[in-house]
């Protein structure tokens, strides 16, 4: 099997995670088998279909519901999930799945099946969100069942391709036939099944007995496992640090002020680092951010530390890259050089002459201090002669937004991504509602490094994917400018972490 290094493979939209430290209110606390987990979310995940998402809180959710044919454990490194080995080049994986796994409604999973979850993405005519992301477009899958293997090739080379198609939530046979079913069902292999779904206020989620083949060699005969899982939606962090602290609740994210009062609390606690500040400018003809003057004009106008720390309440630094530390196997401080440099007297000539028009959407789901930072830049733009009409969105918003269903001239859009490949279909490609291009970019010295550093496996990569992130930012097409810790608190439950969710065999109910 070949060997992995150690990165976590997410693609996200809002927030993506990985743990990185916590302590606890648990230490030393006896395991207790059965029980209900409940875990508090700030939005409503949506439409629950695998394949046509790219939100965290979805993500989340279907992790319950849902196996990839390879996990990523809280240290960060490659383990066995439906697959039990596999091995790959950057044009073609094969995936050994493991024996006997079976989906929810007791029908063996067999190769046919995850091969047709591959093709089914992999064609464009399809318009999965997983699209260039997970499976590159094009891809085709063929499985022999008998070997219970699945072979995966590329047209386009693909540096981390077991890892990518590695990491694609696996439908079953019938969710595939009547996908409707999966927009508040669900159709998997994974350890929970959906029993009631009430939109925007809870789901409940019952174990399966018979689910053996969690991550590595997770043991099913563990203790501490919880039979009931109900998330809830609170979209007040108020309210969410009220529960958690009175017992009401076992698990929530916190992105806002309540950490400070959490953490005095003494609860377990996990932290993570995450992109929660990146602007984006839509490019699409007729539209001011079109104009590179217009976009580098913007960026020179800020001061991108005091964005910082304003979108962070202080506590977060500048971010280094499109993927926070930590997440892959690529490092390195690329935008600091590579954006605009702040000088105000070369903005205002170009604004002041322009006065161009700018909506500005900024998410209001990922904390009060987002709204500050949208306030700022208008002050800020404002001063150099652009007129600034904000609008603060929803997740469902920030979901049209990307679908090319929203009117936008700029945006914060946190896009949280393990490995630089990920970002290709974001920021190159169709346009969004015909890809997952959703400013429109059109940067042809970016596609070309990027494909040259897609040829390279792995690791091996990472100074050429630099470069083809620097063509982004000398264009300020994208500016990644905060990273910021982003904790999930617990009580009564101890769980880890990985690729942006709580992992569910890792969930321990104490007592």
């Amino acid at each position: 099997m070949k060997t992995i290094p150690k990165i976590i493979t997410a693609s996200l939209l809002a927030v993506s995670l990985t743990a990185c430290g916590g302590g606890g209110d648990t230490a030393g606390r006896a395991q207790v088998d059965g029980g209900t987990f409940t875990f508090v979310l700030g939005t409503d995940p949506g439409n629950l279909d695998p394949h046509f998402t790219s939100l965290a809180v979805t993500m989340q959710v279907d992790r319950f519901l849902y196996d990839s044919l390879v996990n990523i454990d809280e240290k960060g490194e490659v383990v066995a999930g439906l697959a039990e080995k596999w091995e790959a080049t950057t044009t073609e994986a094969t995936f050994t799945l493991r024996e006997n796994v079976t989906c929810a409604d007791g029908t063996d999973l067999t190769a046919t099946q995850v091969a047709a979850n591959i093709n089914f993405v992999g064609d464009p005519k399809n318009a999965s969100s997983r699209l260039g992301v997970y499976v590159p477009a094009g891809a085709k899958a063929t499985a022999d069942d008998a070997a219970r293997t699945v072979t995966v090739t590329t047209p386009t080379p693909d540096a981390f391709l077991d890892r990518n198609v590695g990491s694609l939530h696996i439908v079953c046979a019938k969710g595939m036939a009547d996908r409707s079913t999966l927009k508040q069902g669900a159709d998997g292999t994974g350890m929970f099944t959906v029993t009631e779904a009430v939109g925007g206020d809870h789901y409940t989620l019952t174990r399966r007995e018979d689910y053996a083949w969690g991550p590595g060699d997770w043991d099913p005969a563990q203790r501490g496992l919880p039979d009931t899982v109900v998330i809830k939606i609170v979209a007040n962090e108020t309210t969410m640090a009220n529960l958690l602290i009175s017992g009401g609740a076992n698990a929530a994210p916190f992105v806002g002020p309540e950490q400070q009062r959490l953490t005095g609390q003494r609860l377990f606690q996990r932290d993570v680092e995450a992109m929660v500040g990146e602007l984006w400018f839509n490019q699409r003809s007729g539209l001011p951010a079109a104009d590179e003057r217009i976009r580098r004009a913007l960026v020179q106008g800020t001061d991108l530390d005091e964005l910082t720390q304003v979108v962070t309440s202080g506590n977060g630094k500048r971010a280094r890259g499109l993927v926070p530390p930590g997440l892959g196997p690529c490092d390195g401080d690329i935008a600091a050089d590579a954006l605009p440099a702040h000088d105000v007297d070369a903005a205002k000539q170009v604004l002041g002459a322009a006065k161009p028009k700018i909506t500005l959407f900024y998410p209001t789901t990922i904390g009060p201090t987002m709204q500050a930072g949208a306030e700022l830049l208008q002050k800020v733009w404002g001063e150099l002669g652009v007129e600034v009409t904000l609008k603060g969105g929803t997740d469902a918003e920030m979901g049209q937004l990307v679908g090319g269903q929203l009117q936008w001239d700029a945006a914060i859009v946190p896009l949280n991504v393990s490995l630089p490949s990920q970002t290709v279909p974001f920021v190159s490609g169709p346009a969004a509602p015909d890809g997952t291009n959703f400013a429109a970019i059109d940067n042809p010295d970016y596609t070309a490094k990027a494909g040259e550093a897609a040829k390279i496996a792995g690791a091996e990569g990472c100074a050429a994917w630099a470069e083809a992130e620097k063509a982004l930012y000398e264009r300020a097409d994208v500016v990644p400018f905060a990273n910021a810790n982003r904790p999930v608190f617990g009580k009564g439950a101890e769980f880890e972490l990985t690729q942006g969710s709580i992992a569910p065999s890792s969930i321990r109910m104490v007592g």
